[in-house]
């Protein structure tokens, strides 16, 4: 199953964004015995200001890359524990699906319209995060998932 992190923003060649690619391309290593991968990160700017036009540039992309789990990141949604993330994505995978996208929007959330086409919404916590360090969390969560679902020590055991 392949696992894309569709974003806004572009994060440049900033300490984040470097974080950011070497937790994807860890990922992507070590999903690959999993069928997991690869892992990638599409950063995308929007020509207009505001959450309906973010949003219409992210449904192109999304559609761009076909049939997925969709899940955004939303502070109201879901937050999973590490070894319940990496239980789910590998069940997804397990399910047949073929790609997961998770979408992260710009500085002010996310449109309504896009947010009810998904599948399931992620929150990291009560928190709230900076753009860019949202976007190095969720690819090193999806890192630690692999490694928990490859059977990799993980410091809770």
């Amino acid at each position: 199953m392949k696992i894309t992190l569709v974003t806004i923003g572009r994060l440049g060649s900033s300490p984040e964004a470097a974080l950011a690619r070497d937790y994807a391309a860890r990922a992507t290593a070590s999903g690959r015995a999993l069928g997991l991968g690869p892992v990638e990160i599409i950063e995308l700017e929007s020509k207009k200001p505001g959450k309906a036009a973010e949003a219409e540039t992210l449904c192109a992309q999304i559609a761009a890359l076909g049939p997925a789990w969709l899940v955004v990141c939303d502070e109201h949604g879901r937050a999973h524990r590490s070894r319940d993330f990496a239980a789910h994505i590998g069940k997804l995978r397990d399910d047949g699906h073929r790609r997961m996208i998770i979408v992260i929007g710009g500085a002010d959330g996310l449109d309504p319209a896009l947010m009810a086409t998904a599948r399931e919404k992620l929150a990291f916590g009560i928190q709230t995060w900076p753009h860019a360090l949202a976007r190095v969390m969720l690819a090193e969560q999806v890192y630690r998932a692999t490694t928990i679902l490859a059977g990799g020590p993980y410091h809770r055991d």
